[in-house]
């Protein structure tokens, strides 16, 4: 787990650090003011697609999980009760059993020998 964890931390750094690399270099650049501005506006704005399509792909994927958590517990849940089911109906026995042999009189030394 913390191997996704530093995994996570890098890649959140490496983005960032991309982001400001980006920014630095766009305001150093031999442009204009103007034409400065209309770059960062079309960069902003495709940055936000791309932030939007992957938030869409990401509640996707989150949604998907959750179906298969969902199915996941319901067949667990359908297991266990078949097992119950199973415990029961052997406990069941066992105490009928049990208690047909406590009911059933014991035969005597007298008896048996006759």
């Amino acid at each position: 787990m913390s191997d996704r964890d530093e995994f996570g931390a890098f890649l959140v750094g490496f983005i960032v650090g991309g982001l400001t690399g980006a920014v630095v270099s766009l305001l150093f650049a031999p442009q204009s003011g103007e034409e400065t501005r209309a770059l960062i506006k079309d960069k902003s704005i495709e940055l936000r697609d791309k932030a939007s399509a992957s938030a869409e792909e990401a509640l996707a994927k989150a949604e998907a999980a959750a179906a298969e958590a969902r199915a996941r517990a319901d067949e667990l849940a359908k297991q266990l009760k078949a097992r119950g089911e199973t415990i029961v109906s052997d406990v069941k026995t066992r105490g009928k059993t049990a208690l047909d042999a406590v009911r059933k009189p014991k035969k005597t030394e007298e008896e048996v020998a006759i």
